[in-house]
């Protein structure tokens, strides 16, 4: 099956360890520095519900422990909504029938300098799938722009190649963001009709082909309502580890996005309510320290605030989905979704403070390294403790042989 799952990162036999967990597994969990995957499976069983406050003073302590009172901010940049992909539950999938459009380097530009006014440094730049009017050279034309602009720039695109990604890292681009959506591989086909993103394990391989090509930061995250939240919690745990072991000097981020409204109405057929959803951010805190959550404006105030410093430490918040739209603060057009949190940055930053909590702009890790100068490959980052390296062997974090450039061999 050319979407089979690796046997490395299939979590089905620790879903159901999560099902069947007792309150003893759960306290266990709790008790533990190092909880790892069975702790994971506890924390996110029905039997940790009755726990849900005192998992919460737990991955407080250890996120105060590890990023103090701090939330790092950064906005999104729509380049361009052209996509050549049919995915069922995006607003931006070719089917959709609204006005294409992509942002020339003049509009860039502008709008990267309205961001740098709202007082942001770091900027993630987004696009569809790989187009002839977005493609390689276009987003690399982008990156270079903001790295002149901006002291963190990351992209959130479509899949490329190592060498690829070497030439976005050579124009200031220090990491990349990339959902595998569902880790369910029947559900993934279902909802992906159509077009180059239907390659399940071509997705799966793209933050090891971005961290082979010397970027510093990868994210991940599964659209939280296509499949199982259990296992795909399971699989993103299990995911970032054998990355984290892989390539031991690079930072990681998870995201928690849930599917929004959209062009399409597509719903959700496995939704997410807030209770799990609070407790699957605090499980992963508590599993994994030292890795940044990261939530968006598709979540509404009362939830953001709710869990910010409580094992969130990353945001966005002015958020616009449409191409562009921060120059004129208006959001008219159609965006890839529904954005909830519609607060200015001074509100959020009023909460912020409302929790003792305070908004950093600025990326530390990332400031004492070249790596922000366009022309210089990102070096190995300052920031949090990295694990022990692993021996790297002939093949890929998926487990195909690893062709000469890193990826992964098509034989």
């Amino acid at each position: 099956m050319k979407n089979k799952l690796p046997d490395w990162l299939d979590p089905i036999p620790l879903a159901a360890k999560s099902r069947g967990a007792s309150e003893r597994d759960v306290l266990a969990a709790l008790g533990s520095e190092a909880p790892g995957l069975a702790g994971l499976a506890a924390l996110l069983s029905p039997a940790a519900d009755r726990h849900i406050e005192r998992i919460a003073r737990r991955a407080l302590d250890i996120t105060r422990r590890h990023f103090g009172r701090t939330i790092s901010l950064y906005i999104p940049l729509y380049l361009s909504n052209y996509c050549s992909s049919g995915c069922a539950y995006c607003g931006y999938a070719a089917d959709r029938k609204y006005p294409r459009r992509r942002l020339d380097p003049e509009m860039m530009a502008s709008e990267m300098e309205a961001l740098r006014r709202m007082g942001f440094e770091e900027i993630l730049l987004l696009t569809g799938e790989r187009t002839p009017q977005a493609d390689y050279n276009y987003v690399r034309q982008a990156v270079a722009m903001a790295a002149e602009k901006f002291q963190m720039v990351t992209v959130e695109t479509f899949p490329m190649s190592v060498a690829e990604y070497k030439g976005l890292a050579g124009a200031g681009c220090a990491g990349i963001t990339i959902y595998q959506e569902t880790y369910d591989p029947a559900v993934y086909a279902k909802v992906h009709r159509w077009g180059p993103k239907r390659d399940f394990m071509h997705r799966l391989e793209t933050p090891a082909r971005a961290l082979e090509a010397g970027m510093r930061f990868a994210g991940l995250g599964a659209l939280l309502g296509l499949a199982d939240p259990v296992t795909e919690a399971i699989a993103l745990f299990r995911h970032v580890e054998r990355l984290r072991r892989e390539y031991w000097q690079a930072g990681f981020s998870i995201s928690f996005p849930r599917i929004r409204p959209q062009a399409g109405g597509f719903a959700p057929s496995n939704p997410v309510e807030d209770l799990f959803m609070a407790k699957m951010i605090f499980a992963l805190r508590i599993c994994l320290p030292e890795v940044h959550l990261v939530l968006s404006t598709r979540e509404s105030p009362k939830f953001r605030d709710g869990v910010a410093g409580i094992g969130i430490t990353k945001m966005s918040i002015a958020s616009r989905t449409t191409v562009g739209g921060y120059r004129r603060r208006q959001q008219a057009e159609t965006g890839q979704f529904d954005v909830a949190d519609t607060r200015s940055l001074e509100a959020f930053q009023g909460a912020l403070r409302g929790k003792g909590l305070q908004a950093v702009f600025k990326n530390w890790d990332i400031s004492f390294s070249p790596a922000r100068k366009p022309g210089a490959l990102p070096g190995p980052p300052p920031g949090p403790r990295p694990v022990r390296p692993a021996r790297r062997s002939g093949r890929s974090p998926s487990g195909a042989p690893r062709a000469r450039d890193g990826s992964r061999s098509r034989r």
